[in-house]
C-alpha cells in the first residue's frame, strides 16, 4: 500500500507561500484557453482566488453561473486533478481533491511564469523531485490548420534534484464537469486507443447543437477528448471521483476499467484518469504529455447569403474524424511547441522594443484571452472567424467589440480581420438588415449568427458605421486588398452617408461604452464618425472613385474644424477635449483619435495629440486614467489605444499603471478590461475574459501603418 499523508487545508499556506511570479502575478492564470468553450482558468486575485498556486484550488470555466456580484461569484468548476507519488508518499500538484476525507499534501510551488502561449509552474516535491507543469494553448495566427484545432497541451516533466533516484508515479484526470456547467445534465463517456494515443472522451448525453434548447455560455454539444500516450506503463480508469483517485493513491496504478453507468454530472462525480509509472527517476528529465481537445463538427448557425446554414468548424476541412484530429494534435506537440516559441518570442520581443517590459507583461497576458474568444469556421475556400462577446453580453460578432479587439489580428495576421468582417458584410449585403446604418451584432446569443432581419438589436448607429468603415480600410491597407474595398463599396458608401448626416453633432445615443448610458454630442463618438468619413475618402481614392474621394475629404476636413471649436476646452489648465460639447468641466479618453494614426489619414492636427498627451497625466489615478468624468472606472483597451498615440512619457505612464494593476488587482477572474482606477477592483459590470484585450496590441498594430493617405 502507498503511504498517504493527511494535511488540513489550514496547513497549505506553509508549503506554497514561496512562489515567485514572472513577469507579474496576474488576476487569473490561463490554463486551457483556446475558444469561447475551451476557456479554463485558475483564479488568482485576493477576491477569493488561489494567490496563483496551482495545487489546492479548482480550475474554472471563465464564467459559469453568476448569481451575485462579479467580485463575489465563482465560475463553474472544470475539475482537473493531478497527484504525484514519490517513494510511496502522494502529493497534490493540481486541483483540490478530497478523497474520502483525505487531502494529499500539496507540492511546494516555487515559481510561476507566463508567456503569450504558456503558463508554467515549477514545483518542489519534498526536496527530492522538481516538477515543470506547463499548460500550452497554441497561438498560430499564420497557420490556420493548427489554429483551427480547439486543443490545449499539458506537459509534466519531473527530475530528481537531490542527486538520488526516486520511484515516481504520476496521475491526472478531468471530470464530466467539462461537458456542461449544469451539474444536473447527464454525461456520457468512452475510452479508446487509436494509433498509440489513449483517449477518455466525454460529452453531454443529450446533444443540443448551437445551444438550441436555451442560451448558455458553455457548449451543449461536441465531444471532449482527454488523451495521453498509450504506453505499457500507463493505466486508466473512468468512474466515481473518490474511487478512481483512491485507486491511484492506494496502489499507484489504475485497474484499466470503464464505468458505463452514465449519469448526471453531480451523481458520484464521474472522472477520467490516467496513471503513469515513471520508474526510478534521476537527474534526467522525464516528460508526460496530455492533451485536451474539444471537437464540434458544426460550430455556428449562420444566416448568410444563402439563408440559415450550419457552418462547420474549420478543422473539419483538414481532419476526417475526431480521432484523426486528436491523433494529429497529440503527435504535433513538437511542431506546436516550436511555433509557440516563435509566437512568444515575437510578441514579447516586439512589445519590449515598442513599450518596454511592462508592455510585454500586458500583451503576453492578453494573447490567449483574445484568441480564446474567437473560433475559425467554414472551409479552406471560405474561412470565417466568429467572435463571442464574452461576459458583457452573449452577442456574436459584436461590431464594437470586434473594433477594439482588432489590433492583435492586424498585428499578427491581417487576413483574420477579413474573416471577422466577412459574416457581417454577407448578412447585411444580402438584404437581411433593413436599416441604412451598420448593425450592432450578428445575433444576441453566440453561436447563433441569425442577424436582425427586423432591424432591431442594440442601437449604436454612429458607433458601428464608423467601426465598420475604419476596420475595413485598416485590413485592406495591411493586406493590400483593394479588391475587398471594391467588393463592399456600395454598403460602405451607404454607411458613410449616415455619418455625413449624423457624425458632427451626435444625437442622444450609446457609444461602445454603453455601460455609461446614452449621451448627446459625444466628442469622442463624433471624432470616430469624422475620421470614418475621411477613411471613406481613402477607400474611394483606392477604388477609382475620385469624385467621392474629393467630396468625403472636403466634408471630413470641414467637420474636423468645427469639431475642434466645440470639443476643445481652451481655457482649462491644461487644455483638453471635453466629454460632450456642452460640458467644459468634463473630459474623457480620446481613444478614437487612434484611428487617424492607424490609417495614416493625418486628418487631425498634431496639436490635438500633443494637447491630450499633456493632459492625461494630470488626471491619472493609482491604476490608470479614468475613462471619463462620470466615474473612476476605466477601460484597459482604450487606455492602450490612447497610450499608443501619446508622447513617450505619457505612453509610459499608461503602460506602467496597467502593468501595476495586473500585479496588484484584487480581481480573481480572467483579465477584466473594466475596473476601478482607485482600488483596482471590478467595476459594476461583469467584464471578464473579453476579446477586447486584443486592443492592448494597439502600439504593435501601428507597425506598418501608412504615414499618409494616398488621397
Amino acid at each position: 500500500m502507498f503511504r498517504l499523508l493527511v494535511l488540513t487545508l489550514c496547513g497549505l499556506g506553509s508549503l506554497v507561500s514561496a512562489s515567485t511570479f514572472s513577469p507579474a502575478r496576474p488576476p487569473a492564470i490561463p490554463l486551457a484557453v483556446k475558444s469561447p468553450y475551451m476557456n479554463t482558468w485558475l483564479e488568482v486575485g485576493s477576491d477569493g482566488g488561489s494567490g496563483g498556486i496551482l495545487p489546492g484550488y479548482w480550475p474554472r470555466f471563465w464564467a459559469g453561473p453568476q448569481p451575485g456580484p462579479v467580485a463575489g461569484s465563482n465560475g463553474a468548476v472544470t475539475a482537473w486533478t493531478g497527484f504525484i507519488t514519490v517513494d510511496g508518499t502522494s502529493y497534490t500538484w493540481m486541483g483540490a481533491a478530497n478523497v474520502n476525507g483525505v487531502v494529499p499534501p500539496s507540492v511546494t510551488q516555487t515559481s510561476f511564469e507566463y508567456t503569450s502561449t504558456r503558463s508554467t509552474f515549477i514545483m518542489n516535491v519534498a526536496g527530492k523531485i522538481s516538477m515543470n507543469v506547463t499548460f500550452l494553448s497554441p497561438v498560430t495566427p499564420n497557420d490556420l490548420r493548427r489554429q483551427s484545432v480547439i486543443g490545449s497541451y499539458l506537459s509534466v516533466t519531473v527530475a530528481a534534484i537531490d542527486g538520488g533516484s526516486h520511484s515516481v508515479q504520476l496521475y491526472a484526470d478531468t471530470s464530466a464537469e467539462w461537458t456542461s456547467i449544469h451539474n444536473t445534465d447527464i454525461a456520457q463517456w468512452s475510452y479508446s486507443v487509436n494509433n498509440g494515443v489513449a483517449s477518455h472522451s466525454s460529452w453531454r448525453q443529450t446533444q443540443s447543437e448551437f445551444n438550441a434548447d436555451y442560451p448558455d455560455d458553455a457548449a451543449h454539444w461536441g465531444y471532449w477528448h482527454w488523451s495521453t500516450a498509450a504506453t505499457s506503463s500507463m493505466t486508466y480508469q473512468s468512474g466515481q471521483d473518490v474511487t478512481v483517485r483512491g485507486n491511484f493513491l492506494d496502489n499507484g496504478t489504475l485497474p484499466d476499467t470503464q464505468d458505463t453507468d452514465y449519469r448526471a454530472i453531480s451523481d458520484d462525480w464521474p472522472v477520467f484518469g490516467f496513471a503513469n509509472a515513471l520508474g526510478n527517476v534521476g537527474s534526467s528529465p522525464v516528460e508526460t504529455l496530455y492533451t485536451i481537445v474539444h471537437a464540434q463538427q458544426n460550430a455556428i448557425y449562420f444566416d448568410g447569403a444563402n439563408g440559415d446554414v450550419s457552418v462547420p468548424s474549420l478543422w473539419t476541412s483538414y481532419f476526417s474524424s475526431d480521432s484523426a484530429l486528436v491523433n494529429f494534435f497529440y503527435g504535433d506537440y513538437g511542431n506546436m511547441a516550436s511555433l509557440s516559441d516563435a509566437t512568444d518570442n515575437q510578441f514579447a520581443g516586439d512589445s519590449i522594443a515598442a513599450g518596454g517590459q511592462d508592455y510585454s507583461t500586458i500583451t503576453s497576458l492578453s494573447a490567449r484571452q483574445a484568441f480564446g474568444a474567437v473560433q475559425l469556421c467554414g472551409n479552406e475556400t471560405k474561412p470565417y472567424l466568429f467572435l463571442k462577446e464574452i461576459s458583457s453580453d452573449g452577442n456574436i460578432q459584436t461590431v464594437d467589440v470586434l473594433f477594439p479587439t482588432m489590433p492583435i489580428f492586424l498585428y499578427s495576421n491581417p487576413i483574420l480581420v477579413k474573416y471577422l468582417l466577412d459574416p457581417l458584410f454577407e448578412n447585411q449585403e444580402s438584404g437581411q438588415f433593413p436599416q441604412t446604418y451598420a448593425m450592432h451584432d450578428l445575433g444576441p446569443n453566440y453561436p447563433r449568427a441569425i442577424g436582425h432581419p427586423t432591424g432591431d438589436g442594440e442601437y449604436m448607429p454612429l458607433e458601428e458605421c464608423g467601426n465598420m468603415i475604419i476596420t475595413t480600410l485598416a485590413y485592406a491597407q495591411r493586406a493590400q486588398d483593394t479588391a475587398y474595398l471594391t467588393q463592399h463599396y456600395a454598403i460602405l458608401k451607404q454607411w458613410t452617408g449616415y455619418l455625413v448626416d449624423e457624425a458632427l453633432i451626435p444625437a442622444n445615443q450609446l457609444s461602445t461604452d454603453d455601460f455609461q448610458g446614452q449621451l448627446a454630442n459625444q466628442t469622442n463618438l463624433a471624432l470616430k464618425g469624422i475620421i470614418a468619413i475621411q477613411a471613406m475618402s481613402e477607400i474611394a481614392s483606392k477604388t477609382g472613385n475620385g469624385a467621392d474621394a474629393t467630396n468625403y475629404s472636403n466634408i471630413a476636413h470641414d467637420y474636423i474644424g468645427q469639431w475642434q471649436e466645440m470639443a476643445v476646452v481652451t481655457d482649462a489648465d491644461p487644455p483638453h477635449t471635453n466629454l460632450d460639447y456642452q460640458n467644459d468641466t468634463s473630459h474623457g479618453l480620446l481613444y478614437n483619435l487612434y484611428a487617424d494614426r492607424l490609417l495614416g489619414l493625418n486628418l487631425v492636427p498634431q496639436s490635438i495629440y500633443d494637447m491630450q498627451s499633456a493632459f492625461y497625466p494630470t488626471v491619472a489615478e493609482t491604476y490608470g486614467v479614468p475613462l471619463d468624468t462620470r466615474d473612476v472606472y476605466t477601460k484597459s483597451d482604450w487606455q492602450m489605444w490612447t497610450a499608443s498615440i501619446a508622447s513617450k512619457s505619457t505612453q509610459t505612464l499608461f503602460i506602467s499603471l496597467l502593468a501595476k494593476w495586473i500585479n496588484e488587482t484584487p480581481t480573481n477572474r480572467a483579465f477584466t478590461d473594466l475596473y476601478n482606477t482607485q482600488t483596482g477592483d471590478f467595476a459594476d459590470g461583469p467584464f471578464i475574459a473579453r476579446p477586447v484585450v486584443g486592443g492592448h496590441f494597439a502600439l504593435l498594430a501601428l507597425n506598418g501603418a501608412p504615414t499618409a493617405a494616398s488621397g
